[in-house]
This record gives C-alpha cells, structure tokens and sequence, in this order.
C-alpha cells in the first residue's frame, strides 16, 4: 500500500522498520470514529469552498459506505494489517480507490496529527459513557442485592470482627465508592469533550476552515484553545485510565472480600454456579474464579496507566511518535475493565447470602463492646477506664465462652457497679442500630 508521506523519500521502508511503525493491527478498532471524523471535514471543507461541494458530498457518500462495508463484514480490517500503515491510511486509500482523484482531497487542511487525536477523543468518550452505565448497572446490581437480604453482619476491622453492621450498609459502602467513580468518569468525559480537528500537524494551516463547524457536528462542546496542546494532550486518556484504574481498586477489594466470604471458613455468600469453576483433580472444590480473575486483573490495569505515564513524562511539543503507544494500553485498559464490571455485576446479582450464618457470626464476635463503654461513658465513667472495664469483661467471657449479654447484672456489677437493667439495650444488636447515628444503617 503506497505511503500517505512517500514523496519525499527516494528509496523503500525496511520491511521491518515498517512492521515495527505499523499501528494498524491495533488502531483498527478506531474505523468508525475516523470515518465519522472524515465526513464532517470533508462537509466542512465544502462549505467552505476549499474543495468543491460537490465533490464533499461525494467524500461523505463514499466514506458511509465504506463504513457499511466495514460493519457488514464486505470490507474486512484484520485481514489487511500487513498492507496498512495505519486506519487512517486504509480509509483515506480505500476511498481513493473507489472515488479517484477527489478522493485525494480528504485531507487538504489536516494532518495525521489531529485526525488521530479527534480519533481518539471520540472514541474515550464512547468509551467514558460505556464504562458510566456499566458502574451505574452494578451500583444498582448492590443496591438491590442489600435489599434482598437486610441481615445483621459483623464490621471489620484488620480483618477482626469489630462492630455490628447490615448486609445493606456493607453493600453501600461499596456503592458510595462506585458513585465517585461515575463522578470522575463523568468530569473526565466533560474535560475531553474539546475537538482538535483543525490544528494540522500542530500550528493550523492557511485555508479557512470552520473548526466550529466539525467540533459541533462531531459533538464536542467546543475546538481545543491551542493547536500544540491539542495534537500532543493525552492527558484525557491518562485520566480516564486512572479513573480505571480506581475502578479496579474498588472491584478488587469487592472480590477480595467475596472470595473470604464464599470460604468454608467464612461461609457468608454462596457464589452462583455460573460464575464459579472446579478442579481437575479435586471433585468437591468449587473456586471463585470470577472474583479472583477480577482481582488480578486490577494490576494489569494499573500497568497500562504507568505505561502511558511514563510514555508521556518526557515529551517535548508537539506530536512524537511516541504517542503511538497511548492505544494498546489503553484499549486494553478498556476492555478489561469493561469485562470487569461485567462480571462483577453478574456475581452480585446471582449472590446467595446465608443470613444465620452471619448473625451468628456476630453473636461469637463481642461486637457490643464498644457500645457497653458508651454506657458507662454515659453513667460518667471516663472513656479510657470504661475501655480497660470492657476489655476485662471480654477476657472473661472469652474464659467461660460466653457473650456479653449472656452475663446477668450482677456479674455485670462486679466490674463496676453502674451497671443498671439499662445495659441490655446496649447489649442488643438490633436496639444498638436503632441509637443515634447508627439509625442510617437501618435507612
């Protein structure tokens, strides 16, 4: 395939420098957002008389249909990755090969520079709103599946059991930390919605072209302010590959804490079979794979982030074809993520939760003891003696294996003697949720 930029050069590309400068076999799946930003220059350079109008509509015809040929599966991409230097090559020869010499005044007023960059602003928008209703769906997957089940659980900390808590409450902490990720999403889709379509290779060019004109019918809130900024920002896709990677944090600690959960040891959540495999050797086991592929898929995410970053730390203005190597990383950024949430939301909503077993859990874990030296911190006993009060009540019902509130009032007494029958609201795991600010855990 002849080389968009061969005209200066007097001799062939080493067939493995040329391999090695491809990006075809990955940017490919940038077809339609190329096409897409194509018609609206080709209208735009119509409009404005630089090329016949006439032959702008001819352009957009063309281009729609090699689109249509694209999607149908008549005009194969994979197939051509050793013929293609880039998508933009193909297209721009594939339409010159059906429509002749008009074909060739595509790219009068534009670079490779910005039609990559207008590419792939588009395309992370696509993809920003993908991953928003993905979030949404689980946020929604969690509501629901705290509502089906609205049980008492123990809290934990440093993986102790440490205060009681609802299965609700427990799911909503996870959907609070999914709601900032939609908020970030959503501010980085706003912040990347500007067109660099126009800046050229990275200083405009001398025909009157209407950046207005391909920002509004390409759907950006309005054309980039400078034109070296606009051929050289990434910082969209680093953001955005952040805001993934926060994702995937987030996933990760959800799958950590069902992979516990779903244990003989834990015994709290049942994960469907669906979602599950099983061993090659062992008949009996059945293995969270879904959770735990999630969670190791988090570090690959983070990896393509530190990619891009450390691509990018050292560039100087404009363009460099180091800026390649924003695609991979990130279509696989994407993608994981994507099958990421997907999964995760399959998972929450077939999850089964053995309600007995959690209340028992609570019931072994002292969770009340907090809330017996608020009691005594109420009675006017001074925080830090009624902690030392409470610690060598616990020690003693761990010596006769027994709770709390299995204790009558006089033994109460024994350790201090403001203990009244008043104690046992503050011993009750139901009453404990319905004091003060702990009510939200019941909201």
């Amino acid at each position: 395939m002849a080389k968009l930029w061969g005209g200066r050069f007097r001799s062939e590309e080493n067939r493995v420098m040329e391999d090695f400068n491809s990006s075809f076999p990955f940017d490919y799946r940038l077809y339609k957002q190329d096409i897409t930003g194509s018609i609206a220059h080709a209208l735009m350079l119509g409009h404005q008389g630089i090329i016949p109008e006439t032959e702008a509509e001819a352009i957009a015809k063309t281009l729609r249909e090699i689109l249509a040929d694209i999607e149908s599966g008549a005009l194969e991409l994979s197939a051509r990755a050793e013929d293609a230097e880039d998508i933009h090559t193909f297209v721009e020869v594939e339409l010159t090969k059906r429509l002749g010499d008009a074909g060739k005044k595509l790219h009068t007023g534009r670079s490779r520079n910005d039609q990559v960059a207008v590419d792939m602003r588009m395309y992370a928008r696509g993809c920003a709103d993908e991953l928003i209703a993905l979030v949404d769906a689980l946020e929604k997957a969690l509501e629901k599946k705290g509502a089906e089940y609205p049980c008492l659980m123990p809290g934990y900390t440093h993986l102790q059991r440490a205060q009681v808590v609802t299965f609700p409450y427990y799911m909503g902490a996870y959907r609070s930390m999914l709601k900032r990720d939609k908020k970030r999403l959503e501010n980085s889709r706003e912040l990347l919605n500007e067109s660099p379509l126009g800046c050229s290779a990275l200083a405009g060019t001398t025909h009157k072209i209407n950046r207005a004109e391909t920002a509004e019918a390409l759907g950006f809130s309005k054309p980039v302010d400078n034109f070296l900024d606009g051929v050289s920002d990434r910082d969209y896709l680093v953001e955005l590959l952040s805001d993934m990677s926060l994702i995937m944090v987030h996933l990760s600690r959800l799958s950590e804490e069902l992979i516990l959960w779903s244990s003989a040891e834990f015994r709290f959540v049942e994960i469907d079979d669906a979602y599950a495999t099983g061993s090659s050797i062992m008949p009996q086991k059945k293995n969270n794979d879904a959770c735990e592929l999630v969670r190791g898929k988090s570090g690959r995410v983070f990896g393509d982030l530190m990619g891009l970053l450390t691509a990018m730390k050292g560039l100087p203005l404009a363009y460099n074809k180091d800026m390649q190597e924003d695609k991979e990383g990130f279509f696989d950024a994407v993608d994981t993520v994507k099958a990421c949430l997907s999964i995760m939301i399959g998972v929450i909503s077939t999850l089964k939760v053995n309600e007995k077993v959690m209340a028992a859990s609570v019931k072994r874990g002292f969770l009340n003891a907090t809330e017996v030296a608020d009691y005594l911190v109420a009675k006017g006993v001074p925080f830090r003696d009624a902690h030392g009060i409470v610690g060598r009540i616990v020690i003693a019902c761990e010596d006769r294996g027994v709770a709390i509130e299995d204790l009558t009032l006089e033994e109460l007494k024994a350790f201090d003697p403001v203990f009244d029958e008043g104690i046992y609201d503050y011993l009750d795991y139901h009453q404990i949720l319905q004091k003060g600010i702990k009510k939200e855990m019941l909201e």
